[in-house]
């Protein structure tokens, strides 16, 4: 194809010094204009030439037609959390176009459709006006590919940012291949606008974009995937067999993700027959059901859902508490009270799991920070909650659950799952003198417990909700009912030692950071920033699960000042933990974001340096 004759471009101030490997690229257009596929050629393009990634995708909660931003965050360093300066920025949606641009930092790189006229706007961007409605009809020319512009359109972009930044059409194609599965038809359009679109970039606009993409070595043997899928993986290898759940933002994709494998992975070979259960239920409250009463029987069951379903749910989840039958419960978080912002994330969900129920009950919490995490985390749910008798959250958000991360390959599950104290036949005959459902009869508040169908006279009990003895018979006897409760408080401090321990990296400071989830990326990038520019040298503790362990609990008494890094207004986990340590309450400061966007490392930066200057009593700057 020849290159295009178009109206060089002189608007545009020279690019400074070239950065090489360390930018973030936002892509602003339309839901429903299939833009994702482009962007995420982009994305693995980058990954497939080394460089360390990351892919968020920020979209309105409707099905078509409001603003969609895809951002792309590739360090040399590793530090794939979300930037909040944006380096490069593509315009494609008349809608933002404007405010877009008026946002970008000076000198940042702005790929536009020519027509919005955004050099009208500022004369401090780098600007490449692109003529895209024009060139897209080169490539679709035919009736039959007429109506795909807005499809086709979008490759078209990629490969003038691929031309502008250096990255390797080799790498592109690739990408583009592996997205498209082999569909010859789509293949040879897709391409056509790539090339155009390269070599549009390459006549149109002899001064390229300062930052630039380099070949690595740095991602080698990774993959790319979202949370959801890492923790429905999870739960297949960890044995799961019963899924109910009743579809929702950010979650669902969790347990469709656990449908697909399954019809791969969990069918007799002889018959093709499912070897699990899955129904999607008819609401939350009967997803939650199904899973107490699935536990009960001896199944692993799980379901997945966000925090209006576990408001739902909480009733369940007493129950499930207080009668002591396993159940795991992912909680993927978005923004609330209420519908909130159902398509952006936060750790609003801290209090609502960890203290769920009314009445008096803890949860253990685990709270992964990564796709790894949400698939080892998935597991070790199972077994916990078989272990401990009790209800298990996993506390992830939209951030992990639906955008891109890079992964190790996940390691295949040596051991076999833990299911607690159950006793078979042979069991009950051996305690049968001292045995009864609810008595703890080993000190850590985890009674022994049968399945229905034992065959043993003394196995079979009544499961109730309400007031019981030890040995499950009814009773509403204030002592009873103290020492049963009590009992469960006891099972909560066995958990402490049983649940992931934090990960700390020290560095001899008398301050630190404290972080958990996808809050680790961007407090991790801070604390980094804070040494290098400003000279404070923090220590640094990533909690992964409540209840507190003891490890985390000696860590934040040894420091005299600790910054809890979280995503909501309310510092819930800083409430959590001055539960858990009063005395402990006036070192712990909270670090917030909450505006439902992925944490970046400069709020971390900043909120620290807000918090030295209020303890130095210094006033403080605000930005």
């Amino acid at each position: 194809m020849s290159s295009p004759v178009v109206e060089k471009e002189s608007r545009s101030p020279l690019p400074a010094e070239v950065v090489v490997n360390d930018f973030s690229l936002q892509v602003a257009t339309a839901n429903g204009s299939g833009s994702q596929t482009a962007n995420n050629v982009l994305m693995r393009s980058i990954f497939r030439m080394g460089v360390p990634v990351s892919g968020k995708n920020l979209f309105p909660s409707n099905i078509q037609g409001l603003p969609t931003w895809f951002t792309i965050r590739a360090n040399r360093h590793g530090y794939v959390a979300r930037k909040r300066e944006i380096d490069v920025l593509v315009l494609m949606n008349p809608e933002t176009a404007a405010e877009d641009a008026r946002a970008a930092l000076p000198g940042a790189a702005v790929v536009y459709e020519k027509k919005l006229g955004i050099e009208k706007l500022r004369e401090d961007l780098v600007l490449y006006p692109v003529p895209f409605s024009d060139l897209v009809q080169k490539v679709t020319a035919s009736p039959e590919l007429a109506k795909l512009r807005k499809l086709i359109v979008n490759m078209i972009y990629v490969g003038v940012v691929a031309d502008l930044m250096g990255i390797d059409p080799a790498a592109i194609d690739a990408a583009l291949e592996k997205q498209l599965g082999g569909k010859k038809k789509a293949l040879e359009v897709n391409r056509a606008a790539l090339r155009l679109g390269l070599d549009y970039s390459a006549e149109a606009f002899p001064v390229k974009c300062r930052h630039r993409v380099e070949r690595m070595d740095a991602t080698a043997g990774k993959l790319i995937l979202d949370g959801n899928a890492a923790s429905a993986l999870g739960f297949l290898f960890g044995g799961a067999t019963v899924c109910t759940w009743y579809p929702i933002t950010p979650s669902s994709s969790l347990c469709e993700a656990f449908i697909d494998f399954c019809e791969e992975h969990r069918v007799e070979p002889e018959t093709g027959k499912a070897t699990v259960a899955i129904v999607q239920a008819e609401d939350e409250l009967a997803s939650i059901g199904m899973v107490v009463g699935a536990g009960w029987a001896g199944a692993r069951a799980f379901t997945a859902t966000s925090g209006p379903g576990i408001s739902l749910m909480s009733e369940f989840i007493g129950l499930a508490y207080y009668t002591e039958v396993p159940a795991v419960i992912v909680d993927v978080q978005r923004v609330g009270p209420s519908t909130g912002l159902p398509t952006r994330t936060m750790q609003g969900d801290v209090l609502l799991c960890h203290y769920n129920s009314h009445g008096d009950a803890k949860h253990p919490v685990l709270i992964p920070s990564s796709p790894e995490e949400a698939y080892a985390m998935s597991m070790q749910a199972l077994d916990l909650a078989e272990e401990l008798q009790t209800p298990v959250f996993v506390l992830s958000d939209l951030d992990l659950g639906m955008n891109n991360w890079m992964a190790d390959p996940f390691p295949y599950p040596e051991a076999p799952p833990r299911r607690g104290k159950v006793l078979d036949a042979d069991g009950v005959e051996r305690l049968k003198d001292v045995w009864g459902r609810y008595k703890d009869l080993d000190g850590d508040g985890v009674p022994w417990r049968t399945l229905p169908g034992t065959p043993h006279p003394r196995a079979a009990y009544f499961t109730r909700g309400s007031g019981h003895t030890e040995m499950a018979t009814y009773s509403e006897k204030p002592d009873d009912y103290v020492k049963n409760v009590d009992r469960l408080a006891r099972k909560l401090e066995t958990a402490r030692g049983l649940v992931p321990k934090p990960e700390v990296d020290d560095r001899g400071a008398r301050e630190g950071l404290l972080a958990f989830g996808t809050s680790h990326q961007g407090t991790a990038e801070g604390r980094d920033r804070l040494a290098r520019d400003h000279g404070v040298t923090l220590d640094y503790l990533r909690l992964r699960a409540l209840p507190l362990p003891e490890e985390a609990r000696a860590w934040i008494a040894g420091h005299e000042r600790v910054y809890v890094v979280e995503q909501n207004r309310d510092a819930q986990m800083t409430t959590v933990l001055k539960d858990e340590m009063p005395e402990q309450a006036a070192r712990l400061v909270p670090v917030l974001q909450y505006d439902g966007l992925p944490l970046d490392a400069t709020t971390v930066v900043e909120g620290v340096l807000a918090g030295r200057a209020r303890a130095a009593g210094a006033p403080e700057v605000t930005r």
